[in-house]
């Protein structure tokens, strides 16, 4: 059977993650969170008080960090369970800076591509169409009002038993949303033949039936 690949972009907290999971498991596809990926990375920067915005300390450390993605969606670096830890406020104001940095994508990116050798997946992240995944059979790219995309992630958090503050939130996506897109190296961006999909005004249930039509007429 021909392995597919599939490549959701798209801002911060556009709900890319909890699609792609949910379409991952509807269409029996391998889910792969290249968010929580850097986010990982980001924890064993600030856990070795690291300067996050210090790119030759952080990328210094790259062979020390190894990641890991369970299929039941928890996340491990170096064998340590920081599922939790990565969506805490520290490692979600420092995340894109790390990100940024040039070797420490090429290092992940290497990963995730290695990944998509071995299984039929669905990733989600910000430059999966145009970088990562360049010749994805499926690129849609998400997006939502900034409005729309804090509550969610508030409320997101608050399931999780996250301490948050709604406005931070509001604000970090902002914040994020023009680093993302401003950043010399694979910066957010949608792809030439990425189909656009606002969700604004769209439940769960109905973006997941949009993506799976766009995927299987794709691949029939």
């Amino acid at each position: 059977m021909k392995l597919i690949s599939v490549a959701i972009d798209g801002p911060s907290a556009a709900g890319k993650s909890t699609i792609a999971k949910i379409v991952a498991t509807k269409l029996s596809l391998t889910y792969i969170d290249t968010g929580a990926m850097y986010r990982a990375f980001t924890w064993y920067v600030l856990e070795k008080n690291i300067d996050p915005n210090n790119e030759v300390d952080c990328t210094s450390v790259i062979p020390n960090v190894h990641i890991h993605l369970n299929k039941d969606g928890k996340v491990f670096c170096n064998k340590i369970d920081v599922t939790k830890e990565i969506r805490g406020l520290e490692v979600t104001k420092h995340v894109s800076a790390v990100s940024s940095y040039r070797a420490i994508r090429l290092a992940l990116v290497e990963l995730q591509r290695e990944m998509a050798k071995k299984d039929s997946v669905i990733m989600d992240g910000r430059d999966i169409g145009t970088y990562v995944l360049p010749s994805a059979d499926v690129k849609i790219f998400l997006v939502a009002s900034v409005e729309t995309r804090a509550i969610r992630r508030y409320k997101e958090n608050i399931e999780k038993g996250i301490e948050c503050d709604l406005e931070f939130i509001k604000k970090d996506i902002e914040r994020r949303d023009k680093f993302d897109s401003s950043r010399s190296f694979a910066p957010l961006k949608q792809a030439e033949d990425a189909i656009l999909l606002d969700t604004s005004d769209l439940n769960i249930e109905q973006v997941v039936e949009r993506v799976i039509a766009i995927i299987e007429k794709k691949v029939k």
